[in-house]
């Protein structure tokens, strides 16, 4: 016959720990030496919410430095402001044909004869 899992604090701490970590719920009840429907029935909570307190915690960090000073406060701030506040780094280029003329559109045929034209040319001019 199976023991009976004694849930306890110190237990859920560590499987709260363990899911905010990223950890996959069958390794979290392999180390607990429990079955996953043992685990999910006596730490659904911590399953649930593991993760979730964790980036809040990161979440409060990050706001901590970006509003902050130093370097690492620049830094926090740009990466603030590109995942919430939508943005983002660009690069504008500019081109154009020759002279600054629009391009011109070239078929594949009109490359072909152009090459064969210069090719023509090159040998005649020898």
């Amino acid at each position: 016959m199976t023991k009976a899992h004694d849930s306890n604090e110190t237990t859920g701490a560590m499987v709260s720990t363990m899911c905010a970590a990223g950890i996959p719920q069958a390794s979290i009840a392999k180390a607990l030496g429990l079955s996953e429907p043992t685990l999910r029935r006596h730490y659904r909570h911590e399953l649930d919410n593991g993760g979730i307190l964790a980036t809040a915690k990161v979440a409060a960090n990050l706001f901590r430095m970006a509003t902050g000073e130093g370097r690492e406060a620049v830094t926090a701030a740009i990466f603030w402001m590109k995942t919430r506040a939508g943005w983002k780094e660009t690069a504008a280029v500019e081109l154009s044909g020759k002279d600054g003329a629009p391009f011109e559109k070239i078929t594949s045929a009109m490359a072909m004869q152009q090459a064969a034209d210069a090719y023509h040319t090159t040998l005649h001019s020898h």
